[in-house]
């Protein structure tokens, strides 16, 4: 039984996929590295940062990173020197300005719209009148559904 429990808790832990042997000596860099990380997206893995994700490509990311920061960089370079080889898609938080903010404002505006459109039927459906059919639309109703 015991054994199960540690098995479980090992599951239930989470997975870094950072190695030993990317971590910096410097508690400080390291640090720093994880923070920055947490905000720049696995190319390959797509919604998951590159601190959690084992691909190839993040490790050179987290290597590349730690390279820039071990050179002086501030976050802020180290973050625009990735985005200037690896493009905007690399932050999992782009900034909202330029093409990005069609994206930011889309999906309330849509909500809006959505809820507008909605309201207006409603509204349209509560308004129109009951049509009851003439006596000669009756006649007529009756003659095709006998037949």
């Amino acid at each position: 039984m015991k054994w199960l429990l540690v098995t479980l808790s090992l599951l239930a832990s989470p997975a870094f996929a950072v190695q030993p042997d990317e971590m910096l000596s410097n508690p400080a860099l390291e640090a720093r590295a994880r923070e920055i990380s947490k905000g720049l997206r696995c190319p390959v893995c797509q919604n998951e940062n590159i601190d959690d994700s084992n691909a190839a490509i993040s490790r050179e990311l987290r290597i590349l990173l730690r390279e820039r920061l071990v050179e002086g960089d501030s976050d802020q370079e180290a973050v625009d020197f990735i985005v200037s080889r690896y493009g905007e898609f690399v932050l999992l938080r782009p900034d909202a300005e330029g093409a990005n903010l069609v994206l930011w404002l889309a999906p309330p505006l849509m909500a809006a719209l959505g809820l507008g459109i909605g309201w207006a039927t409603i509204r349209r459906r509560k308004r129109a009148p009951d049509e009851a059919l003439s006596a000669e639309e009756e006649a007529r109703l009756e003659e095709i559904l006998k037949s």
